[in-house]
Order: C-alpha cells, then structure tokens, then sequence
C-alpha cells in the first residue's frame, strides 16, 4: 500500500478539496500500476475515503481523469487572456504538458478500455477551450458554422498528433511540434490566435 495520507498530510495546502485528493491518489496508483487495472476501490483506499465520496464527485475514473485534463488545459489558456502571451506559447506550453506527464499519459493510452473515450474527451475539453478563448478575442460573438468546423477539425489533428507523440511514434522536440500545431492553425482561425 502506498502512503498516500502521509504525503497529503505532509503537504495540506496542496490538494485543497475531495476532487484533487481522488485525482492525486488515482495519479500515484497510475504510477505503479496499469491504469486498466486500478479500481475505485483502490482509489479510494489509497487516501482514506469511501467510494460514496468518489461519487459524489465523478462517475468513474475516466470522469475523473477528464476533470484532471480539463483543469490542466484551462490552467493554460488562462494564460493567454496576457497580451504578452502568444499562441505559440499556449501551444508550447501544452506540448509540456504532455511531456511532463508522459508515463501517465502513456499507461492511460495503452492500458484502459476507455481509450477512444480519452481522446473524443481530449478532443471536446481542447475545442472547449479553444472556443472559449476565441470568444475572449470576437467579442463573444458566436463563432460561424465554418471557423466552428475548422476548430473542431483542428482539436482532433493537435490531439491525434499529440497522441502519437506521446507513444513515441513521432521522434521530435518541444520546438518543433508547438511550431507544427502553429503552422497548421486553419486560415479562418488564425486571425483570433496569430
């Protein structure tokens, strides 16, 4: 058993309420352990709380790994409400995301029968908060059914990418794919993100 309550103890303002404790206790299992392979059961073992707190907060643990994706990816584009923050850094940033939680990243794609349920969520938070930051930037003037098709077809090319990079079936720097998702922003979106 992994002693999980002496960290969260040993550090009481970093994980602030029953959502970030679960998502934390799910990532140090994930960190030993096949994703597939981990139960709520154990989740909740591992930080001393019962499966009713879980669901309270998630459905199961693919709700909860979306939360956790969803909170990262907003933490990033928050960033870009600075007017000294470009695009290509929200797009950087993003790829280090990725790279920082590689082993994670890589056990969730490998090892879970929810893996296409991963990616279409990746996708949807992706165009979420895309959308919300072109928004930020129109107006909030509802975007067109065109730029809405070149957003979406967009988020599924910078997920399906990331993907592939994550698994190590695409071999490049940081630089290079931040560059990549930058190049090939659609022609009608680029005058919100360029």
């Amino acid at each position: 058993q992994l002693n999980f309550r002496k960290r969260i103890n040993g550090y009481p303002l970093f994980l602030t309420n029953n959502q970030e404790i679960l998502t934390a206790s799910f990532q140090e299992l994930a960190a030993v352990k096949s994703i597939d392979k981990i139960t709520i059961q154990d989740i909740v073992d591992n930080c001393g709380y019962s499966p009713a707190t879980f669901y309270r907060h998630f459905k199961d643990k693919y709700d909860l790994i979306a939360w956790e994706h969803t909170r990262a990816v907003a933490a990033i584009m928050d960033q870009t409400s600075s007017n000294d923050y470009k695009w290509k850094q929200t797009l950087y940033d993003a790829a280090c995301l990725y790279k920082n939680n590689k082993e994670y990243l890589v056990n969730l794609l490998q090892n879970t029968s929810g893996h296409d349920s991963f990616l279409r969520y990746m996708t949807e938070i992706n165009y979420a908060a895309l959308e919300k930051y072109i928004l930020s930037v129109n107006g909030n003037k509802k975007l067109t059914h065109e730029e809405m098709m070149y957003a979406k077809i967009y988020c599924h090319g910078f997920v399906g990418l990331a993907c592939e990079w994550i698994l190590g079936q695409i071999n490049t720097t940081l630089e290079e794919i931040a560059e990549v998702y930058e190049y090939s922003i659609p022609e009608p979106l680029k005058k919100y993100l360029l």
